[in-house]
């Protein structure tokens, strides 16, 4: 694949604002300093994924150029050198495009770490395929402390599970306002047993035929599975908190939801009435923060889908191991325990509330049930995996629902969802 030569510089410069500066990789891409955005469409696209690679395949190649240095070098050469180990062991790019890519983003007068680049990447391309055929890929990608964490979880088989399907990229999946059979065909899709969409082929969203007249959005398949435990929405007061971006208030108004969408973000909400727009469907938009707001009237329905650390969404986000820590974890752990507490005083008695994460940590979900059935009147509904259309693995012996990314592996995964659904008595 032929690209611009200043593809690489992007790619190794985006790997620096994510590693060193510990900015997340969506944001890096929109900065107009990273240089992402003056590319080509097809150069982007290769940025795309050779940063995600780079990020997804981190440890197996730090590992590897490890082995070919006395001492790991510090800023953009450290970055180059990762950009071109992507290349050469996991994206098949000729190795004289490869080499010569990675040292071409260094300076021209820095020639000692240039030399550098192109020494060590050599060795990588005559040596490197063997060293990675001896890796364990799963557990070298994976940081340690969530290893442990899934491994305590689900135990070591399901931890490896997971961390290896963290290695592919994850599909498009789609959701429909309506013809679901019709879109399947339009969009060259597969029908999930979900009701969602499946689209293996990439491609750029918005040129899909569609979407710019809002047939759908974009939503993962565990990803719309939270709002259908709230179950008939037909003219019913519903609270979506946390809102943003909006593919559940989408999914909300279409089910026939009367609905309030709560975020504390203004600009996250720009984004939502963008898609609201988009889908022509209506909601009512509140920027508030929800530990301290409070409705006129209590709602039938609440949706808490909680800021979380969204561990369950690596797949599509392979920055995330590289930004998220443990302390993350336990303080969001602390805030989720709040917004529960004052999302339960908005619900009024007989109505229904989803808590969910797209955390795959116990304590951001199963950790929290005891505080959950503590909540006044709260008593659990207990989820049906075959009504989702799911297996029945996805249901914890609590009745809770618990997608892994691992779910579906020879359809290409989901993301991991923890959610429960309790009413009010």
């Amino acid at each position: 694949m032929s690209v611009s030569p200043n593809s690489r510089t992007v790619a190794a410069g985006l790997l620096g604002m994510v590693l060193e500066r510990g900015r997340p990789l969506d944001e890096a891409l929109a900065d107009a300093k990273s240089g992402f955005r003056d590319l080509s469409d097809r150069d982007r696209a290769f940025v795309r994924r050779l940063v995600a690679t780079a990020l997804r395949r981190r440890g197996q190649i730090d590992a590897v150029l490890r082995g070919f240095l006395s001492l790991w070098p510090k800023g953009r050469p450290g970055q180059a050198l990762r950009v071109g180990t992507a290349e050469l062991l996991f994206l098949e790019t000729p190795p004289h495009a490869a080499v010569h890519g990675a040292v071409e983003t260094l300076p021209p007068d820095q020639s000692r770490a240039r030399g550098l680049v192109n020494a060590v990447l050599r060795r990588v391309a005559n040596e490197g395929k063997s060293v990675t055929a001896a890796q364990d890929a799963a557990r070298l990608n994976t940081p340690g402390w969530l290893w442990q964490s899934w491994t305590a979880a689900y135990g070591e088989a399901a931890a490896r599970a997971i961390a290896q399907a963290h290695l592919q990229e994850a599909p498009l999946d789609i959701s429909v306002q309506s013809d679901v059979h019709g879109w399947a065909n339009i969009l060259e899709a597969e029908v999930l047993p979900t009701g969602s969409l499946r689209r293996m082929a990439p491609g750029a969203v918005d040129t899909l035929p569609g979407y710019a007249e809002g047939g759908w959005w974009i939503q993962d398949a565990a990803a719309a599975l939270p709002a259908r435990l709230l179950g008939d929405l037909q003219h019913r007061t519903v609270a979506d908190l946390c809102a943003a971006p909006g593919g559940k208030t989408i999914q909300l108004a279409v089910a026939g939801g009367a609905v309030t969408a709560i975020d504390r973000s203004e600009a996250r909400l720009d984004r939502l009435r963008q898609n609201l727009e988009r889908m022509r469907v209506m909601a009512a938009i509140v920027t508030a923060d929800i530990e301290t707001w409070l409705p006129p009237e209590a709602f039938d329905a609440v949706l808490l889908d909680a800021p979380c650390s969204a561990t369950g969404t690596i797949r599509r986000h392979p920055d995330l191991p590289h930004l998220k820590s443990e302390a993350d974890v336990a303080k969001l752990s602390q805030l989720q325990r709040r917004l529960i507490s004052q999302a339960w005083t908005m619900l009024r008695p007989e109505g229904r509330m989803v808590y969910c994460v797209c955390s795959l940590q116990p304590e951001e979900g199963e950790q929290h049930l005891d505080a959950l059935r503590a909540l006044p009147g709260a008593k659990l509904l207990p989820v049906d995996a075959a009504k989702l259309g799911l297996p029945a693995e996805a249901v914890t012996k609590d009745g809770c629902l618990r997608t892994l990314p691992s779910m579906w592996a020879e359809r290409g995964g989901m993301d991991g969802f923890f959610a429960v659904c309790l009413q009010k008595t």
